[in-house]
């Protein structure tokens, strides 16, 4: 969720405004207090930090508590630091916000000031409703946003009275008298909005939608004393379960759109709003729980260099840093932080001493070990986080630093990701590679990406029934990610390509077969141009006799050319209209988070060739000197090709057109025009 200003309801993007770090006081004092479910530091006293801690966990218990058919996990740990003035704070928080909520795949941060603000300016406000978000996304699949954030805003009101008495879903005025001046949006339009929508991200629409969104909650939960809710409940399970929102909607409520929309206007207009009274037996104490303890200045610098790190502002969190290691070269955060930062920098020759004295310093820090690898893994990829590959002594130093994050932080779920990751780059320890991410999802179901790098690890197992198990409901979830959904429709038609050449195959069993080791197609096997941390599953060679060889791809008849070594005709694929062919050497594959550049050489001349998905290239091999997986990175050796293309249509186009056929030949094959 992206950083929300306390001013506004709508959600504002956060500025990153990079500064010259002011130096802390050194009459400050900085303590650390332990409680259940959260760290803080702060300048504030001892007592303020407590009751800040004592807040968060009060309503992170009552709301588990009253969703308590779903175990809400956050095993990404939650970093609190508590301001003792708005002074101290300023720094660290360009918009002048009561608070805010930054976070993060490692870990989160909740950011506040402990000075008095108005009713406007609670911080407590973005932090619940952040917090839920956080919840949320970890545990439930399929959720829509107006749901989710419809949710979130209605428990961003909640307050404790007595210890005992919990109240949520306080009337929030200002979007009643926003929504009574507005025109509602649809709700077929409301229920389609995605984060890429201008509802979600553009002014205006973004305020209605907002409003709207709490309003339909609000109504579902508290409108017609309660009666809706069971539906809101089912809805949701449906959506969890993969159901289209539509077909949810119907099955759930059992009514049209427009019925609930008139409810839902009346509601809006009317001038009854209750809340929801939670009353528990015994106080919701925490304080006997929490451990205080001094920091030093180094620990707190660190801390604070951190949290501009994963705000965005490289260059204040490089001044933090240091200053932190001016005071103690050998704190282990500061270390490992800056060492994150000249990575980002694209500064690897920097940042690997920084880490390596990180994990040297503090052995039992499991995210000095995790943070060592992301920066090996970032040091293979390119600026579109595309990886060409890792060499085995870089993939078993990586897997060495992951085994030790995991060994000391077992719940810590980007470990179990990152090292399935760096198997499936390598396709080592498939078997090892699915058991892991299979943990990773345990600890986060609501993380879809881990859902389809354990597809992809299916892929290469060729246990095509358990891929398709995992990419359906994510092509299906209309709340997921567009790139990450067209990924998984992707890998879903070439799974259906696959099947339907098996049944070919199965039907041409009888045919008589020869030259059986004269050719073989590729099945690609996913989405996208080689690995990457995003998805992507690179194509694989397959022999004759394998099904992807029942018939030519496209409905397209071979040409039969002659192989100048042994005579064979070899079917290479015949150009259609508009198309060029040409005999070279392809040297490498560019892979880029919108696609790959295969470089292909041709006589003194190189060519680069572009496509956006490997699915749309038909791969043939007539060699048995090329099997396996395209992956990108640099072909060594080099591959001798025949390359189909498309041109480009003006002379300084930055690609020589697009690739639509590569044939794999003997060396010494020559094209017959």
């Amino acid at each position: 969720m992206k950083r929300r200003s306390l001013i506004f309801p709508a959600i504002i993007c956060l500025l990153l405004i990079s500064f010259t770090a002011p130096q802390a006081s050194a009459k400050d004092t900085w303590t650390s207090v332990r409680s259940q479910n959260f760290f803080l530091i702060g300048n504030a006293s001892d007592k303020e930090i407590r009751q800040v801690a004592a807040r968060l966990e009060q309503f992170r218990d009552v709301f588990t508590r009253l969703f308590g058919k779903i175990n809400f996990t956050s095993p990404v740990p939650t970093t609190v630091i508590v301001f003792k003035s708005a002074g101290s704070y300023k720094p660290f928080n360009p918009r002048n916000d009561a608070g805010y909520f930054q976070p993060g795949q490692d870990v989160n941060y909740i950011t506040l000031s402990t000075e008095q603000y108005s009713e406007e300016q609670d911080p407590f406000r973005v932090i619940f409703h952040e917090y839920v978000h956080l919840l949320v996304n970890n545990t439930l699949t399929n959720v829509p946003v107006w749901f989710n954030e419809g949710l979130a805003e209605y428990y961003s009101t909640f307050f404790l009275d007595d210890e005992r008495k919990a109240f949520i879903g306080k009337l929030i005025s200002n979007h009643v008298l926003y929504l009574r001046e507005q025109k509602l949006i649809p709700l077929s339009a409301l229920f389609a909005v995605d984060h890429q929508s201008p509802y979600y991200n553009e002014g205006s629409k973004r305020g209605v939608f907002y409003a709207e969104s709490w309003a339909l909650v609000h109504y579902l939960i508290q409108g017609n004393k309660g009666q809706r809710l069971p539906q809101l409940g089912k809805f949701v399970d449906l959506l969890t379960k993969g159901t289209p929102v539509a077909d949810a909607f119907k099955q759930a409520f059992e009514m049209d759109y427009s019925a609930l929309e008139k409810e839902l206007k009346a509601y809006v207009q009317g001038a009854s709003y209750t809340m929801t009274r939670a009353t528990f037996e015994r106080k919701l104490e925490f304080d006997a729980d929490m451990q205080s303890a001094p920091i030093t200045e180094a620990d707190a610098q660190s801390y604070l260099g951190d949290l501009l790190l994963h705000s965005g502002d490289l260059g204040g969190a490089e001044k933090r840093l240091e200053q932190a290691l001016e005071l103690d070269p050998n704190q282990p955060m500061a270390n490992s932080s800056l060492g994150l930062v000249k990575v980002r920098q694209g500064k690897f020759a920097e940042a690997k001493p920084l880490l390596q004295k990180a994990v040297a310093a503090n052995s039992q820090n499991y995210m000095v070990h995790f943070n060592y690898a992301y920066a090996l893994s970032r040091e293979g990829m390119d600026a579109g986080g595309m990886v060409r590959g890792y060499s085995p002594e870089t993939a078993n130093e990586m897997r060495a630093e992951l085994k030790k994050a995991i060994e000391l932080a077992p719940t810590f779920p980007e470990s179990y990701h990152l090292l399935a990751f760096i198997n499936v780059v390598r396709g080592e320890q498939i078997d090892e590679s699915i058991a892991l991410l299979k943990r990773g999802m345990s600890l986060s179901p609501g993380r879809e990406d881990f859902g389809f790098m354990l597809a992809q690890l299916y892929m290469r197992k060729e246990d095509f029934k358990s891929a398709r198990q995992i990419l359906e409901p994510i092509a299906r979830n209309e709340s997921a990610d567009k790139q990450l959904r067209a990924n998984a429709q992707s890998m879903l038609d070439a799974v259906t390509r696959y099947e339907e050449q098996v049944a070919r195959f199965k039907e041409q069993q009888g045919a008589t077969r020869e030259n059986d080791d004269a050719a073989s197609n590729v099945s690609d096997g996913g989405s996208g141009g080689g690995s990457n941390d995003r998805g992507g599953q690179p194509p694989r060679l397959r022999h004759r006799g394998d099904p992807s060889n029942a018939a030519p791809q496209n409905g397209e008849e071979p040409q039969e050319v002659a192989d100048s070594e042994t005579g064979r005709q070899l079917p290479i694929r015949k150009p259609a209209e508009g198309e060029e062919q040409a005999r070279g050497l392809l040297v490498r594959i560019e892979c880029d988070a919108k696609g790959a550049t295969f470089v292909v050489k041709v006589g003194d001349q190189l060519l680069k060739l572009r496509t956006t998905n490997f699915n749309g290239i038909q791969f043939t091999t007539f060699t048995p000197d090329v099997a396996g997986d395209i992956t990108c990175g640099a072909r060594n050796p080099a591959n001798d090709i025949v390359i189909t293309f498309r041109p480009a249509k003006e002379a300084r186009a930055k690609f020589n057109g697009d690739v639509v056929a590569i044939d794999f030949v003997p060396k010494d094959f020559e094209l017959k025009k």
